[in-house]
């Protein structure tokens, strides 16, 4: 009779836990990538984390800056650009922290901010994902930081006569901003540009989904996380300046006008149905048609008033999106 000998499996690194990852996707944004890290090693304090940053095919020297300035951050260089999205991804599967904290590159913290995300996220039982306030670089807040979910009504009457008319509409799902009390309060959805998880949580949704290129992922992973019976929360205690778009602005034409629109329509695609994503498009066709008309009415009053750049600006963002609603912005495909 022979006796089973158990042999030991080859050694293999272990990977040390932490308590938290801080993951920024870095594209053409080295310098907002800099100043985002200074402010999160100045004012996060007393907690056990890690920093990746992974750049997603610019090549634009992120790494060797990193290498110099901030040795303890890790970075990761993508061959291509696979997107916002999967990048995201990627730099998960390399972290080791029990929470994780998803981060633009043009952000920074004002205060303790990851602290006190970290310290909510732990101590609210079903939070799903824990988003702050975000300021623009005026420090004005940034009204997007909190939404409701996208629907057809709302995304046809969007716009900034609407939203500062009736800020606290259940149409835009921003009335928590405007609140004077200080704890967390439950929200719809919140930006991706500073989205806190369990990392249990994240996995259990199937992480961000890659039906999406840029956009609407955090719209859809907050859409997996109400279904999955957790609470999506807005914490106004801790502040972050978000610059906004220095990556997308670096792309050609009018990338971003399309994008977003595109990113919705595939939300409702796979929430909804295509009869809802057809409707969607229908309504953007409508509402591109309107702005125009009344962009070319007024065009010549705010030329004459030399505020015309304005308008140039707005005709070309509603041309772009009439081209898209009906199908003629084919390059977006191939995201």
């Amino acid at each position: 009779m022979r006796l089973a000998v158990q042999t030991r499996p080859k050694w293999r690194r272990v990977r040390r836990k932490m308590e938290l990852s801080i993951i920024i996707v870095n594209w053409n944004s080295a310098c907002h990538v800099r100043n985002c890290l200074r402010s999160i090693l100045a004012h996060t304090r007393d907690l056990d984390y890690e920093i990746i940053v992974i750049d997603a095919g610019s090549f634009d020297g992120c790494g060797e800056m990193l290498g110099r300035e901030f040795p303890q951050a890790r970075f990761i260089q993508n061959q291509s650009n696979c997107g916002f999205v999967r990048a995201n991804n990627i730099a998960y599967s390399a972290s080791r922290g029990e929470s994780i904290l998803f981060l633009n590159p043009d952000t920074e913290l004002l205060g303790p901010a990851v602290n006190l995300l970290h310290e909510q996220i732990q101590a609210l039982p079903t939070a799903g994902a824990l988003g702050c306030k975000l300021l623009n670089s005026d420090r004005t807040v940034q009204i997007s930081c909190v939404q409701s979910f996208p629907t057809i009504l709302n995304q046809f009457l969007d716009s900034e006569f609407l939203r500062a008319r009736w800020p606290k509409s259940v149409l835009w799902g921003t009335a928590p901003l405007f609140s004077q009390a200080e704890g967390p309060k439950e929200v719809e959805t919140i930006s991706g540009a500073c989205m806190m998880l369990k990392r249990e949580t994240f996995e259990k949704v199937g992480m961000f989904s890659q039906d999406y290129y840029m956009y609407a992922e955090d719209v859809d992973l907050c859409h997996k996380l109400r279904q999955a019976g957790y609470t999506n929360y807005y914490l106004p205690t801790a502040t972050i300046v978000h610059h906004g778009g220095s990556s997308s602005q670096s792309a050609p034409g009018n990338f971003s006008v399309v994008m977003m629109r595109e990113s919705i329509w595939r939300f409702f695609c796979k929430t909804r149905g295509k009869v809802y994503g057809c409707g969607f498009r229908c309504a953007m066709l409508a509402a591109a048609f309107m702005r125009l008309l009344l962009l070319g009415l007024l065009f010549p009053v705010r030329t004459a008033m030399r505020r015309g750049t304005g308008g140039v600006a707005s005709l070309r963002k509603w041309w772009f999106v009439l081209r898209w609603s009906l199908w003629r912005e084919t390059w977006v495909k191939d995201f």
